[in-house]
């Protein structure tokens, strides 16, 4: 006779079925996640895209959180979730994210070796016990898409970098400058009327020499 699996409260934390006839009867939140940084530590944010048990949205959450890397940036996506879900007083969420580690060491399969990462986990982790029902899932970055767009939204309106056509009233003026790449490096060949960190993008266009 095969053996049964007791169950209890915890069964259905980090991606594993619960077992409890409780827990099947509640109706779940979905909450898709993704966290990004641009450099790898750099500019990072994330995106959290929340629907209901009906799968209507309920919010679109985003935010730039600094100089982190991809995982810090991830982790902060996913306590942004769980928060909006403390906040709101729902009692069962599934966690969609597109990040392998996040996913692993959520569920226990991974150790969290990483400083950084280990109190955002413990955060994370403790925050999703109190819930009735959690369950957190691997999803493909193309499910994922609109988490992901929130978080590079909010990455373009922090750096200035947001898509504006060229020609429109509030198009930055465009600089065009000479320079010569040598060594790995570039050097404009006329002096730059800029102030001391600014930012700006270059865009490379070979010149023939006459």
């Amino acid at each position: 006779m095969p053996k049964r699996t007791p169950a209890h409260r915890g069964s259905g934390l980090f991606g594993e079925p619960g077992n409890s006839a409780s827990q099947e009867k509640i109706a779940a939140y979905t909450a898709n996640i993704d966290g990004g940084s641009r450099g790898n530590p750099g500019p990072a944010s994330y995106g959290v895209v929340i629907r209901n048990p009906r799968g209507e949205t309920m919010a679109r959450l985003k935010k730039y959180i600094g100089r982190m890397t991809n995982n810090v940036a991830e982790y902060y996506g996913l306590i942004a979730a769980l928060d909006y879900a403390q906040a709101h007083g729902i009692r069962a969420l599934r966690i969609e994210s597109d990040s392998e580690l996040l996913v692993n060491q959520m569920r226990g399969r991974y150790k969290v070796k990483s400083a950084d990462l280990q109190p955002l986990f413990e955060r994370a982790k403790k925050m999703s016990q109190a819930l009735e029902f959690f369950r957190i899932e691997h999803v493909y970055r193309e499910q994922n898409a609109e988490a992901d767009k929130l978080a590079n939204e909010a990455l373009d309106e922090t750096s200035g970098a947001k898509k504006i056509p060229e020609g429109s009233p509030n198009a930055a003026p465009v600089l065009k400058v000479r320079a010569r790449f040598r060594s790995g490096i570039l050097y404009p060949l006329e002096d730059l009327d800029l102030p001391d960190g600014a930012e700006v993008v270059i865009l490379l266009r070979p010149v023939k020499k006459s």
